[in-house]
């Protein structure tokens, strides 16, 4: 499933809420959102086990949330190319995500040199992101095959985007930058294991699921005294 464009504009709109929340003049901040991309798909790679010289169990669920990290990190990079123009960033990542069926989108082309990604192993493809986000380079092909590799469909990337977003908003209001905030919550559990718990119970169909979120969240932390 492709994601509609009401769907890519509410993601960029939330990752632009959180931004200016952080920081107002975030645009101008000149944060290197990229270089984010690079270390988290580090992170990534070490949640997947890449050491050959000891045995490493795969944790797909905590690669699964850099993904997620990730994904905040490429909005925000959109974003800035797009001067901030919610409607501008939408056009342009719209048109790529509508050309992933294209025979064409299972390759890309940086430095000069053609990737195919078809048989590139999952660390090979982490890496090439790297390797791009490096040089500031937004591939969204790569990342369509990253989450295939992943067992994650744009629609999975949708919904545990917004689980992200509603709690690193509520991370904020709770005095994530000032060090107040508690990660671990009343029974010892971070509260990215809280979230997906409750996402897991969420209907995205009905209501606002970003305030039932928000909500539920605020249901638990308070518990945490």
């Amino acid at each position: 499933m492709r994601l509609e464009r009401e769907h890519i504009l509410s993601m960029l709109e939330m990752q632009a809420n959180m931004n200016t929340k952080i920081n107002p003049a975030w645009l101008e901040a000149g944060y290197p959102f990229l270089r984010a991309v690079v270390v988290e798909s580090a992170e990534a790679m070490e949640h997947y086990g890449w050491k050959w010289w000891r045995h490493q169990a795969p944790n797909p669920d905590q690669l699964r949330l850099e993904i997620v990290d990730i994904w905040h990190f490429v909005l925000s990079a959109i974003l800035v190319n797009a001067r901030g123009d919610c409607k501008v960033a939408a056009d342009w990542l719209e048109k790529r995500i509508a050309a992933l069926d294209a025979k064409s989108a299972r390759k890309v082309w940086v430095f000069e040199r053609e990737y195919r990604l078809e048989g590139m192993s999952l660390m090979d493809k982490l890496e090439l992101l790297i390797g791009i986000s490096a040089f500031r380079k937004i591939r969204i092909p790569l990342i369509d095959a990253i989450l295939d590799d992943c067992g994650m469909s744009w629609a999975d990337l949708y919904r545990q985007y917004i689980g992200k977003n509603v709690l690193n908003l509520f991370r904020q209001d709770h005095g994530y930058k000032t060090g107040a905030y508690r990660k671990h919550w009343h029974d010892g559990r971070e509260d990215n294991a809280h979230l997906s718990e409750i996402l897991d119970d969420m209907d995205f169909a009905c209501g606002d699921p970003r305030s039932a979120l928000y909500a539920a969240l605020s249901e638990r932390y308070a518990m945490t005294a």
